[in-house]
């Protein structure tokens, strides 16, 4: 297949879906030798060594600065303003309705009958396959094969700022000289309360209940814990544990996941995105009569949509 651009065109959700979104086509383009920019992820460009210096977030990672790069004020400026992404996002809706160039710039959409739109599927791939130009606005688009071989260059890409990962790091020291095992816990309310009928939103006893029933699954070893919430938590709450409590902002609380040993929280790209840059087992609570067997945790390869 011919060396294509792509563009991602559609800003979806917060954090977790963006770094779920950009990984998965990342690991599509090194598989097939394309190359990407994600305008739409520069709410959160500042937060990671490679994307902080490059106004487009490109991958592979360019060898120089762009002229916008360069210019004093004008990375922050187009950052603030969105100009590049509401651009971008007109020009995707404009194709799609008008295609002024043929099958040379594809709008691609993903499948809306099925729960995943797989890049390697061969509709897609004939959909783009004329294209040089390809604009992606959805969201549900994975590259599971792709992830599993390129994982290690993705981390590599996502790495954060050097002060993000110092605070990091001092967390999970403090944690560590109090246990032989830190598992993180995610613990997520606020939008969950009607989100598919509240069917992941779990009371705080329920969450304390399941952190007791790991804490003794490691005989001969002690287990702390370490808990991120969209609401604020203190560790009374959690009686009889060690416990550290994130304090944000979420990029902290999410690598903090990252370096943890296992991670609990219910289904949600925020947790998926910690289990697999940290190569990490993840459990996903899905009913509050979850089992949680540490033999149940699996390392996420992004793959499944919340």
């Amino acid at each position: 297949m011919a060396q294509k651009s792509i563009h991602i065109a559609l800003r979806c959700g917060r954090l977790g879906n963006r770094l779920v979104l950009f990984a998965n086509f990342i690991a599509f383009c090194e598989e097939h030798g394309h190359h990407l920019s994600n305008v739409t992820f520069h709410s959160y460009a500042g937060l990671f060594e490679t994307t902080s210096h490059d106004i487009y977030c490109r991958y592979p990672v360019p060898g120089r600065r762009s002229v916008f790069d360069g210019l004093p004020g004008a990375a922050t400026c187009i950052r603030k303003t969105r100009i590049f992404y509401q651009l971008l996002r007109t020009a995707s809706r404009l194709n799609e309705k008008f295609r002024p160039f043929g099958r040379r710039i594809v709008t691609l959409r993903e499948f809306k009958d099925r729960p995943v739109t797989w890049l390697d599927d061969p509709l897609i791939q004939n959909q783009i396959g004329p294209a040089r130009i390809v604009l992606a606005y959805d969201w549900r688009f994975r590259a599971p094969a792709a992830m599993r071989k390129h994982a290690a260059k993705i981390r590599a890409y996502f790495r954060p700022v050097a002060a993000i990962e110092r605070s990091v790091g001092e967390t999970l020291e403090r944690l560590r000289q109090q246990a032989d095992i830190v598992i993180g816990v995610h613990i997520r309310r606020g939008d969950y309360r009607t989100y598919e009928g509240g069917k992941y939103f779990f009371e705080i006893p329920r969450y304390a209940a399941w952190m007791r029933e790991l804490a003794v699954q490691f005989p001969g070893r002690t287990a702390a814990f370490f808990v991120c919430s969209d609401e604020p938590r203190n560790r009374e709450e959690f009686a009889g544990l060690t416990v550290g409590i994130g304090v944000g902002p979420p990029i902290n609380d999410l690598y903090t996941l990252a370096g943890c040993d296992f991670v609990l929280g219910p289904l949600s790209t925020f947790s998926q995105w910690a289990s697999f840059y940290g190569n990490v087992p993840l459990l996903h609570l899905r009913g509050a009569d979850e089992r949680v067997d540490v033999d149940r945790f699996q390392v996420s390869f992004l793959e499944e949509i919340p």
